[in-house]
């Protein structure tokens, strides 16, 4: 997009380029999503970064009007397969916060200097600031839905120190954390919102782009579910779909709202809070929330074929996964096997919820405890790191120690690739997809299923 196409999307409020773009305004020192509601600023005033770090590293601060650090992440992460494309799904995943730049540069497999030199050349900002725009974005969601003290905010988010924490949010939000707290207080006091704590759960607003057609996610997710681990209730369009989440420092359970009103509500609880922005993450990527419906749409509602099937269903999804390594022991098991995975060797977890009792088991535990046929070799894979599936493991790598596995076919590769590494143009064997749909087979595939053409 040209400066241009960027102004007239400023202009007319576009929401379809939340989170595509950020724009800052020089006269005011403020940076905003496109669509935000306030007076255009004149074109001479406007400066575009491709991200908040970028906007926030020049010296700019969050809009208060549009909230400009929780608009949907650009989908353009999730298209590019290049290292700058990994790093960002990565970042997004709480690398940096863990492991710090060295480790997101082993995991690249370049340098932490190349590294930093190819973010700051493609997005404007380097991984230190891409992280820190995260945590100030993490922090403010726990400021303003808990009554957690402000201490034990700034390391739930993953800062270094109460200091950083403190110069992080005046620098992003030109408040203080208390002045932050008090602004979303409701009306008549703060009492009532202090009251929801993380024993409760967290409320999040899980932000999308234009249409959702969440019936066709919910459908699949409860066609899918694994007792114990996963469960869906409710009639179809008011569904909860609730699940056990295994994180870096913890367990969490989420429920998922399927009612969609530009955002999809649900309700977090962690035995962690530091697995917040990781938790998110893994969440945005199973709803495909993080999708452009309206490039997709415009290239698969250009084809003929497909033509009436993308007017019946705008935004429809590719659902992707919230544990990549589950979703490859469950692609290649079947639903049943891996129910008995669950009850024989899933962790239980410590305050079971209802239905939901375990955490489905780690690929080491199932290595060992089955290190027989085509699961253990999966497993074993896994658990070695000869197969990677995280956020930013190489693809084409990734496919090729699949099919090196013994047992695994190419259709289970295809579904471990688009859902497990959440590649938006994957075509299973034996399907007829023209390059013309291109880069977005993957969606064009779950019209097809969607009107019954495929299984």
């Amino acid at each position: 997009m040209d400066a241009e196409t960027r102004y007239e999307a400023v202009r007319s409020r576009d929401a379809r380029f939340d989170g595509e773009f950020f724009f800052a305004v020089e006269t005011t020192g403020i940076y905003c999503r496109p669509s935000c509601p306030a007076v255009t600023p004149k074109r001479q005033n406007v400066r575009y970064y491709t991200t908040a770090a970028a906007a926030q590293s020049s010296g700019f601060r969050a809009c208060r009007r549009c909230r400009p650090d929780a608009v949907p992440g650009s989908a353009e992460w999730n298209v590019r397969a290049d290292v700058v494309g990994r790093a960002m799904r990565l970042i997004g995943d709480g690398v940096v916060d863990r492991e710090g730049v060295a480790g997101l540069a082993v995991r690249l497999g370049y340098s932490a200097r190349q590294v930093q030199r190819q973010l700051t050349a493609e997005v404007g900002a380097g991984p230190v600031a891409l992280a820190r725009a995260q945590r100030a974005h993490t922090a403010r969601v726990l400021l303003q839905t808990t009554g957690l003290p402000i201490t034990e905010i700034a390391f739930a988010a993953g800062f270094a120190s109460v200091r950083q924490f403190n110069d992080t949010i005046r620098a992003v939000y030109a408040s203080t954390p208390s002045e932050l707290r008090a602004a979303a207080a409701p009306r008549g006091g703060t009492a009532a919102r202090r009251t929801v704590t993380p024993t409760a759960g967290i409320p999040l607003r899980l932000a999308h782009r234009g249409p959702y057609q969440s019936t066709a996610v919910f459908d699949l997710l409860a066609h899918e579910a694994v007792p114990g681990v996963e469960d869906i209730d409710g009639t179809p369009g008011r569904r909860t779909y609730r699940r056990t989440l295994r994180l870096p420092y913890g367990t969490g359970i989420v429920a998922v709202d399927e009612r969609s009103r530009g955002w999809l509500d649900a309700r977090l609880h962690l035995t962690d809070l530091r697995d917040l922005t990781t938790a998110v993450q893994r969440l945005r990527r199973l709803f495909d929330l993080d999708a452009d419906p309206y490039a997709v749409d415009e290239r698969l509602g250009a084809d003929p074929r497909l033509a009436p099937l993308v007017a019946a269903r705008p935004g429809l999804r590719s659902p992707g996964a919230a544990d990549p390594d589950e979703l490859a022991v469950r692609a290649l098991v079947g639903r049943a096997e891996a129910e008995r995975l669950v009850r024989r060797y899933g962790k239980a977890l410590d305050a079971p919820s209802g239905t939901l009792t375990h955490v489905f088991p780690e690929p080491a535990v199932l290595a060992e405890a089955e290190p027989d046929g085509p699961l253990g070799a999966l497993t074993t894979a896994l658990a070695d790191g000869t197969l990677r599936l995280d956020a930013g493991a190489e693809r084409d790598e990734a496919q090729e120690a699949l099919l090196a596995l013994p047992g695994l076919d190419g259709a289970t590769a295809a579904e471990i690739r688009t859902r497990a590494l959440g590649d938006p143009d994957v075509v299973p064997p034996g399907v007829d997809v023209p390059d013309a749909w291109r880069p977005w087979r993957s969606y064009a595939v779950q019209h097809l299923r969607a009107a019954g053409e495929l299984e």
